[in-house]
């Protein structure tokens, strides 16, 4: 491991910086902001959710397009460009009071933050390192897992101090400073047009599918659950985190101080579910990691301490961190690495349009009175059924490979 940190450290310290600047688009950022927004506003929960839900659609529509960038140019390129478009959308944040402008903002932090500096990360990793490719995604991870950590904590608290816009600034100000970091990290990047043959494989049927033939491909929709599925669902529950230490009777302060340990755990499971899709690849573990996602919404539906609460958030983990790692590699390893920018803008489209069906479909039922114990419940069956799709399509697909 430290041979292979030591000879790749410049682009890993490039994913990792871009999974970390992505927090600020990320909701688990967003949305410790989430009562003085509605309050600046005069929001309710459903229709907060619902202008989040609008703008995140959007995103999630244009990054079919977006992604697709990172098969033409240079990561030391594009990520420039990247981040300067988050470190304005976060200055809008700031400065807006207008509301019909709030679903704009919100649809630049979702494209640049949670879209595209992801991806772009993602991207480079799976295309970059074959062999090694699980141990390389879980450790361009490590940036969000630091930023989740750290990020909510030092904010909720400096809330108390400063207001919330200037806070906003502050993001501004570490995004920039993040963009020569970035550019001299890879002024010796790997581009697509230069790859060599070790650094590119092949996926079903030997051969590197296209999107639109992944599109057409039935293993596609089987998969495509899975990836909605977490991010709608941890989307909803980080958003709705304020809303949750009150209708528990939890100080928020208390709920935010777990973080730090879902993100342990989240960070473990990550590099054990690297290693092990670099031995036994991906098709053994799809369709069973997400079974922690399930026991963990049970747990919080019926949660009434802090401590229960700890509980369910590390089984969450378990889902959160193999999901870090586990579908970027699944897209390399069944559909070849020459479009991969191109497929997995298109699973990172259906990963940003889950982040936008969660809060708001959650915040609607909130409105109409049905908790959030109740939808935890319905969410963990989900998961289940979610479960057996990978099965059946992972079966079907696997004699191809």
């Amino acid at each position: 491991m430290r041979g292979f940190l030591i000879q790749n450290a410049t682009w890993l310290g490039a994913g990792v910086l871009l999974t970390f600047l992505s927090s600020f688009g990320q909701t688990f950022f967003i949305s410790i902001f989430a009562g003085e927004i509605r309050e600046a506003y005069g929001l309710s929960h459903g229709a907060w959710g619902g202008l989040y839900s609008l703008g995140t659609t959007v995103s999630a529509i244009v990054m079919i397009w977006a992604g697709s960038l990172t098969d033409i140019f240079r990561v030391r390129n594009l990520g420039p460009v990247v981040l300067t478009g988050l470190a304005f959308a976060t200055l809008a944040m700031a400065m807006n009071t207008a509301l019909f402008l709030l679903p704009v903002v919100i649809f630049l932090l979702r494209l640049f933050g949670q879209g595209m500096s992801i991806h772009l990360a993602q991207v480079a990793m799976a295309r970059w390192f074959t062999t090694t490719r699980g141990k390389a995604l879980s450790i361009a991870s490590l940036g969000y897992a630091i930023g989740e950590s750290l990020l909510p904590v030092v904010f909720v608290a400096a809330m108390a101090l400063v207001d919330w816009r200037l806070l906003w600034v502050v993001a501004a100000g570490i995004t920039l400073l993040g963009i020569p970091l970035l550019i001299r990290l890879l002024r010796k990047e790997r581009t697509p047009q230069s790859l060599s043959a070790e650094h590119t494989a092949t996926g079903m049927r030997d051969r590197h599918w296209t999107r639109r033939e992944a599109l057409l491909n039935p293993l596609f929709w089987f998969i495509a659950p899975s990836i909605l599925a977490p991010s709608a669902f941890i989307t909803a529950f980080f958003f709705h985190q304020v809303h949750l230490a009150q209708v528990k009777n939890w100080p928020h302060i208390q709920l935010v101080a777990l973080f730090p340990v879902f993100t342990g755990v989240a960070i473990l499971s990550m590099f054990i579910a690297g290693w092990a899709l670099d031995k036994w690849g991906t098709a053994r573990m799809m369709p069973f990691y997400q079974l922690p996602m399930a026991v963990g919404f049970a747990c919080l539906s019926v949660a009434d301490t802090i401590s229960g609460a700890l509980i369910g958030l590390i089984f969450l983990a378990l889902t959160v961190g193999a999901h870090s790692t586990l579908p970027s590699a699944f897209w390399a390893e069944f559909y070849g690495t020459r479009h991969i920018g191109a497929i997995k803008a298109l699973a990172t489209a259906v990963m940003v349009l889950g982040s936008a069906i969660g809060p708001a479909l959650t915040g609607i039922l909130i409105d109409y009175h049905v908790s959030l114990g109740t939808q935890f419940l319905w969410i963990s069956g989900f998961f289940v059924v979610v479960c057996g799709l990978v099965w059946i399509g992972i079966r079907r697909a696997r004699a191809e490979v």
